[in-house]
């Protein structure tokens, strides 16, 4: 699967228009939204389970789902970039200091996936 995210790709919509010329997303370099998709997997995978190519392959499309939501969301850059820090903040936040038993961490990725509705 590639997570590649093609220049010419456009927003979903139901977020701000993308041809309004005050949009900030014209302004965001698309090599930027794949930096950005790059550090939400880093942070999933050190966070939450996985098992195997399947596992990472999962982790990444919900790291690029949850991007492309967020991207489509936003009211500005930073906006963008806040929700998402503070996302992933709060993912190492909840990170135990002993290791938890593995169906508490599925129930980590199963709360990721609801809350930004990314299945």
């Amino acid at each position: 699967m590639d997570t590649n995210i093609n220049s010419d790709q456009r927003p979903p919509q139901g977020g701000e228009a993308s041809h309004d010329a005050g949009d900030w997303r014209m302004y965001l370099m698309p090599d930027s939204r794949q930096i950005v998709v790059n550090k939400i997997f880093e942070t999933l995978k050190m966070h939450l389970p996985f098992s195997g190519q399947e596992g990472l392959l999962e982790l990444k499309r919900i790291g690029l789902r949850f991007e492309e939501k967020v991207y489509a969301t936003a009211s500005s850059q930073s906006d963008y970039l806040r929700t998402i820090a503070l996302k992933m903040l709060t993912i190492e936040g909840k990170e135990v200091a002993t290791s938890p038993p593995s169906n508490l961490k599925r129930h980590r990725v199963l709360a990721f996936e609801t809350e930004y509705q990314v299945l």
